[in-house]
This record gives C-alpha cells, structure tokens and sequence, in this order.
C-alpha cells in the first residue's frame, strides 16, 4: 500500500470519528474484491516535514491529530548491505509519523 493511500485511509478513519471535516468532494473507491464504495474526500493533512516544504510552519502548541505509520524510503546502508547495493537499491520502512490538519498551520513569513 502506498503512502497515499494509507493516509486516505486514516483520513476517512479521522473523518468518520469526527476529528476531520469533510471536503464536499465525493471519490468512489475499489476494495480487493471489487466492492465500490462511495466516500467523501476528508481534509488534507500532512506530516510537519510535508507542511514545511509547502511553506507552513505549525502554530505553537499544537498537537498532531493523529500518529501512524507511512512508509520512509533511504539509502542507508543497513547491517546485510554493502555501501554500493545501499546506494542502487535503497529500502524502505515503516516510520511512526505525526499528522496536522491545515486549521494548525499557518503560512511561513515571506513565503
């Protein structure tokens, strides 16, 4: 499962308990069985790396609304590898990350 899809997924998790509102915008979705479903598109949340590089800062004091795993992609080279497969190949892993909502951020001075 990608990113993407695991953060729609939470989304609509936050959304159905009330933490998130919805957007008015209406997706059908597909699962594994090919069962449609119709959802409304949750608001948008992102890591606080993710809000930085759009040119938000998190206001102070804030606390994420939620926390849970997305994958985190490196080069690093881990115990089994050597320094030249950890530069072509790269891995991937699951990262506890932190989320924030648009109404706990506020754009960066000058941006």
């Amino acid at each position: 499962m990608t990113n993407a899809m695991i953060i729609l997924m939470e989304s609509v998790k936050l959304m159905e308990s009330g933490v998130l509102k919805g957007t008015g915008e209406k997706i059908v979705v597909e699962d594994s069985e090919g069962n449609k479903k119709e959802l409304e598109v949750p608001e948008v949340i992102h890591t606080y790396a993710h809000w930085k590089s759009l040119g938000y800062q998190v206001k102070k004091g804030q606390k994420a609304i939620a926390q849970f795993p997305i994958w985190k992609y490196t080069s690093k080279k881990s115990k089994n590898m050597t320094e030249e497969e950890a530069q072509e190949k790269g891995y991937c892993f699951l990262k506890q990350s932190s989320f924030f909502k648009q109404e706990q951020v506020e754009q960066l001075k000058g941006e």
